[in-house]
């Protein structure tokens, strides 16, 4: 029996001697590391500007903020996705409006933004499910047509592209999640995208309290003004340290994630009872953050039985995600959203296993969960 865990950050001794070098010096925040993972990472992306922040989540409050967003307005938001799409907004005082998602991708319905748009509608927010990329044209487009911010949660997308634009860097502003089992780690923390320099410098300013000059810029050590109300949602040096090793490795990371997913693919194979979600292709290069599968609707009221089985058989797996959000207790209470339907995100969320292609696994691993999980439906039979 193997050890297949969901997720695991991949640390090596560069990961570790770098905080250690930092843990040696005095600076563990406004420092260089932070400012060459920027550098890097933008790097990486192929433009833009880069800041790191706090988390993803932070990222997009800072977007929300930046674009001057609050109450009274309403941001379009797919309905499956984590709920840190949606409280981002709501940490505004705006308002999320729900909409389904594809039934082939999990990717927003762009038919169904058009029908959402209302005269208090401030932006879209696209979320680049699983790391497969959002037709961006098209949204865009809409964005054009109605005079709306592009907000891209770009979470589990890091290598993502669509028709060559890194994710990120394709609506006004961007932020990734550096979660410990995301592509890249730095523990917690997140960045923050964008292609404009105007965004970039006013976000900066906005992370850190809104300070007018950062610890490199004062004449007075401790001397600086305040003109705008900031947050503290800085990344510190160690996590940075990470980061910087960690975007190192990144390729090598995509590469092997795209054969684990092929070869997991071709493991599942002429299983009837499921569904795999889109692996993009064409003008959509995926990230392949995981495999979701989608069950049939024979199997799928055992699906609980199934995640059980696979884990006594050393298979991790998970739920992405746990349900629509406009059906979490939350919104569906504070929104009254409890009768309204979501079919395509409820189908993804009830019925789906999410199978691990991360890099810590190999293609023996994919073969396995493969044979595991035929194995568990043809005992359902």
């Amino acid at each position: 029996m193997r050890n297949i865990s969901f997720g695991k950050p991949i640390i090596g001794d560069e990961e570790r001697n770098a905080v250690l070098e930092v843990l040696k010096g005095s600076q563990f925040v406004h420092g260089p590391l932070a400012k060459k993972f920027e550098a890097d990472f933008a790097g990486f992306i192929g433009g833009g500007y880069a800041h790191t922040v706090a988390s993803c989540t932070a990222g997009l409050h800072l977007a929300y903020i930046y674009l001057g967003i609050g109450p009274g307005d309403e941001v379009i938001v797919p309905a499956q996705t984590h709920v840190a799409t949606a409280h981002s907004v709501e940490y505004t005082g705006a308002r999320p409006v729900f909409v389904d998602v594809d039934a082939t991708t999990g990717n927003i319905d762009i038919d169904g933004i058009e029908a959402a748009i209302s005269p208090h509608t401030k932006a879209i927010s696209v979320v680049h499910y699983l790391g497969l990329p959002v037709d961006m044209d098209k949204v865009n487009a809409l964005a054009r047509k109605h005079n709306l911010f592009v907000v891209e949660d770009a979470a589990l997308a890091l290598g993502a592209r669509y028709k060559g634009v890194h994710a990120g860097l394709m609506g006004d502003v961007g932020s990734f999640s550096f979660y410990p089992v995301k592509h890249i780690t730095t523990a917690e923390g997140g960045m923050f995208t964008t292609r404009h320099a105007d965004v970039a410098e006013k976000v900066a300013r906005l992370k850190a309290f809104g300070y007018d000059k950062m610890v490199g810029e004062r004449v007075v050590p401790g001397l600086y003004d305040v003109d705008l109300l900031g947050y503290n949602y800085r990344m510190n040096e160690i996590e940075a340290a990470i980061g910087v090793e960690q975007l190192k490795r990144v390729g090598g990371f995509l590469v092997k994630r795209a054969a684990n997913d092929t070869a997991l693919r071709k493991a599942l194979e002429g299983i009837d009872e499921i569904t795999c979600l889109s692996a993009g292709g064409g003008d959509f290069e995926h990230a392949h953050y995981c495999l979701v599968a989608v069950l049939g609707e024979t199997v799928a009221e055992k699906r609980y039985d199934i995640i059980n089985g696979m884990r006594d058989m050393g298979v991790g797996t998970s739920v992405y995600y746990p349900g629509p959000v406009p059906h979490l207790r939350y919104y569906r209470e504070k929104y009254d959203l409890g009768r309204v339907d979501f079919p395509n995100a409820t189908r993804i969320s009830n019925q789906s296993l999410a199978l691990s292609v991360g890099p810590h696994l190999d293609e023996e691993d994919m073969i396995y969960v493969g044979r595991v999980l035929k194995q568990i439906l043809g005992a359902l039979k």
